[in-house]
This record gives C-alpha cells, sequence and structure tokens, in this order.
C-alpha cells in the first residue's frame, strides 16, 4: 500500500490541500454570515447552494473529464473553486453567498470525481480497500486541519478567504506535475431509484435523512458556536473534534455492523445520536429560562463539547452503514451501481438539509439545530424498527462494511474490495448515470 500512495503522491496532495481550504472556508463564511447579521435562514439558503453545485456537478464533470482530460478538469474547476473565495470576500452578500458557494460546490465534486477515478486506475484487487482508506484519511483530516485555520486570522477580515484562495491555487500543483497518464472512462452498471427503493427501503430513506443531518450539522454548526458565544479558538476545537470523532468511529461501528443485523445497528447509531443530541441541547442552556451559559468555562461546557464529539462518531458512519445495509439485498455486480443510487438520493437530502434545519433555529432559538437533527434521527430509527418486523435479515457474503466518506461519487466507489474487479461496459442510463467510473 506504502508504494501505491507514493505513486499517488500528487492526487493525495492535491486533493488534501483542497480539502483545508474547504474546511476553512465552509465554516468562516457560516461564522462571518453572524458577524454580517444575517438571519439563520438566510444563512442555510447560501449554505444550501455548496450541495446544490455538487448535485449538478456530479452529473456533468464526467462527460467534461471524458472530452478534455483528468488534468484540465482537475485544473479548471481548482481554478474556479479559489475564483469562488474570492467572490465572497469582495461581495459580502447573501446572494453572492449563494452563487459562491454553488460554484465551489460544482468545483470540488469535480475535483473529487478525477482524483477517485484516477485512484482507481491505479488500484489491484489486494490494494483498493488500502487506498480507499487512505484517501478517506485525506479527506477528513484536510476538513479538520482547515476548521483549526479558523485561529489564523479574524473571520470578519478578507485574510481567511485569501488563504482559501491560495490553498485551492496550491492543490493544482502536485497535479499538474504528475508524470503518470491518465485514465479512460469506462460505464458501470446502474439501478434506477426506484428499483433502489424495492431492494433496500431502510437504506434508500436513511440515505435520505443522512444527507439531511450531515449537511444542516456541518453548515450550521459554526453558526450555533458563533451565536452562542464560544471563542474563536473554542469553535474551531469542537468543529475539530467532531470531525476527527466522526473518522474515529467508523472503525467500531462497522465491526458491530458485521457482527449483528445491520439494521439493529443502524437503530441504535440512530437513536443514539438522538440521546446525545439531547445531551447537547440540556448541557449548552437551561431550556426554562433560554439563557446559555457558552460564555463561560464549565463542567456543563466540557459535557457539551463532549456530547457533540460523540454524536458525530455515531452521525459520520451513517452513509457507510447505509451502503453496507443495501448491498446486502444486490448482487456484487451491482455494488458500486448502488451506491451510486444512494449517493443521488443523499445529495437530494443534502439540498434541502441547511435550509429546513435554519427554519427550525428561528422556530426554537440556537437549540433547533439539534431538535432538528433529533427528529431526522428518529424517523430514521423509527422506519428501521418498522422495517425489522416486516423482512427478515439476510447475510450477503459479499457484503461487509467499508468505511468511505459521505461525499464519494461511484468512481471512489469502485476501490471498496467487496465490488468485483472488472464493471459491465454496457450500462442502463438513469437518474445518477453521469457519475460513471474511470
Amino acid at each position: 500500500m506504502q508504494k501505491e500512495v507514493k505513486k499517488s503522491w500528487a492526487l493525495f496532495i492535491g486533493i488534501g490541500v483542497m480539502m483545508i481550504a474547504h474546511g476553512l472556508q465552509m465554516q468562516v463564511m457560516g461564522i462571518r454570515s453572524v458577524l454580517e447579521d444575517f438571519s439563520v435562514f438566510t444563512t442555510g439558503i447560501f449554505m444550501s447552494g455548496y450541495f446544490i453545485g455538487y448535485f449538478v456537478g456530479s452529473r456533468t464533470t464526467p462527460n467534461f473529464v471524458s472530452k478534455v482530460g483528468h488534468i484540465r478538469v482537475f485544473a479548471a474547476f481548482a481554478s474556479l473553486a479559489s475564483l469562488s473565495a474570492l467572490v465572497a470576500v469582495v461581495y459580502v452578500n447573501p446572494f453572492m453567498w449563494t452563487i459562491s458557494r454553488f460554484i465551489t460546490g460544482i468545483s470540488l465534486v469535480s475535483c473529487y470525481v478525477v482524483t477517485e477515478s484516477w485512484l482507481n486506475d491505479r488500484a489491484t484487487n489486494k490494494n483498493r480497500g488500502q487506498l480507499l482508506s487512505a484517501y478517506m484519511m485525506v479527506i477528513y483530516f484536510g476538513l479538520a486541519i482547515g476548521m483549526l485555520l479558523l485561529n489564523v486570522s479574524k473571520p470578519d477580515d478578507y485574510e481567511p478567504f485569501i488563504l482559501v484562495s491560495i490553498l485551492l491555487s496550491v492543490a493544482l500543483v502536485p497535479i499538474l506535475l504528475t508524470k503518470r497518464p491518465a485514465p479512460k472512462f469506462k460505464k458501470i452498471e446502474t439501478i434506477s431509484i426506484k428499483e433502489l427503493y424495492k431492494i433496500s427501503p431502510l437504506g434508500s430513506l436513511s440515505s435520505f435523512f443522512t444527507g439531511i443531518i450531515h449537511a444542516a450539522f456541518f453548515s450550521l454548526i459554526s453558526v450555533y458556536a458563533t451565536l452562542a458565544k464560544l471563542t474563536l479558538a473554542e469553535t474551531s476545537i469542537l468543529l475539530f473534534i467532531s470531525t476527527i470523532a466522526g473518522v474515529i468511529g467508523q472503525g467500531p461501528i462497522g465491526y458491530f455492523s458485521d457482527t449483528f443485523d445491520r439494521r439493529k445497528v443502524i437503530v441504535v447509531t440512530t437513536f443514539g445520536s438522538c440521546f446525545l443530541a439531547l445531551i447537547s441541547i440540556l448541557t449548552s442552556n437551561d431550556p426554562i429560562q433560554n439563557i446559555y451559559y457558552m460564555d463561560e468555562f464549565s463542567l456543563r461546557k466540557i459535557i457539551f463539547f463532549i456530547s457533540v464529539g460523540l454524536y458525530s462518531s455515531l452521525c459520520l458512519p451513517l452513509f457507510s452503514l447505509n451502503l453496507a445495509h443495501t448491498n446486502d439485498f444486490v448482487p456484487k455486480s451491482k455494488f458500486v451501481a448502488a451506491g451510486g443510487g444512494l449517493q443521488f438520493i443523499f445529495g437530494i437530502g443534502a439540498i434541502s438539509g441547511p435550509i429546513l434545519c435554519s427554519v427550525f433555529m428561528e422556530w426554537f432559538g440556537l437549540n433547533g439545530l439539534f431538535v432538528f437533527l433529533i427528529i431526522a434521527h428518529a424517523i430514521i430509527g423509527g422506519f428501521g424498527l418498522y422495517r425489522m418486523k416486516v423482512r427478515n435479515t439476510v447475510e450477503n457474503p459479499d457484503s461487509t462494511f467499508t468505511p468511505v466518506p459521505a461525499t464519494i461519487t461511484p468512481a471512489g466507489l469502485e476501490l471498496d474490495p467487496d465490488t468485483p474487479a472488472t464493471l459491465e461496459e454496457n450500462s442502463k442510463t438513469i437518474e445518477f448515470d453521469s457519475k460513471q467510473s474511470i
């Protein structure tokens, strides 16, 4: 694995630097929106712009890559992402920030497709899983480092945005210097969303609400922290803990998922998330007097940080759980297709997540964030209990839990060692056929 990682140094460094920039930009815009007196609802709208762009880009990027190649696409969209950061600092208003986030979404998913497809081309049956693990670590640790960079400069200044632009520009350099030829596209077998729901109702519904949950939490947690009067350093630490805890949680949850009925693990995980979200509410304020204690250093604050971190450790692996559960009911040849369908469903949920959650924060105050998360998790858990009553569990020896980033594309899903080495060349075309593997 070390040999292949070394050979892929340009890809890992490029996407890693890009994730640092992304982690910083996402959260600094949330904090800045509070300082600019944007309403929470307005913030939810422009944060959703990113997921709309991500959705559009995932459907169009493969066509660009097939026409002009991997390197040109990566360079073009990394440049656009850099431009979007400058647009955000020059035009500080909700409309232009929505445009900025939209451009960022298109740009980053395009770079994901390029990176993941390139890694897949270099993978063998022996190292595919190891490459996927390394890729996931680069993604999440890059995001975590970016969140710590909040402390470099004040969010109401132009410097964080300039730093984001610089990092995105630097991300271009390793890719442009690579000597290895780019791979070619190949078609993958696909599954319609309707068919996917028939195959795995829980996997489909849970993926939709997982998209809502992930987008709402990571888009608005910085807004929550700022309004709750956490210091900038405390906010960055909270965000860092949330990201790293999500990575750490993948291992234990994956073990239990492969040992017990996956539906039980989904139910326990999501109801556990409800409980931790409730603890976060109770330790952040006086529910009766609606007085927040986050501006004080106390045991309540420590418990709050711990509960949010534990919440993330249960919440972030949900997409991997949904993927593994769905794969329990599909043949090995359709693993990538099923994953692409779940990503499609996840993306639809992610678009609506920040907007819906912002409405709850307008209605219930800051803790509307956690109220919203509790409701979303409860729907998953309740539906999971229902599905356990109406359908017996199955054992598919080809299906195991594989930790993946929630942003994974079908090109990246082919890195899963459970997938077949060679996918069918002739495929049907459905809603998600644009996320092709290369």
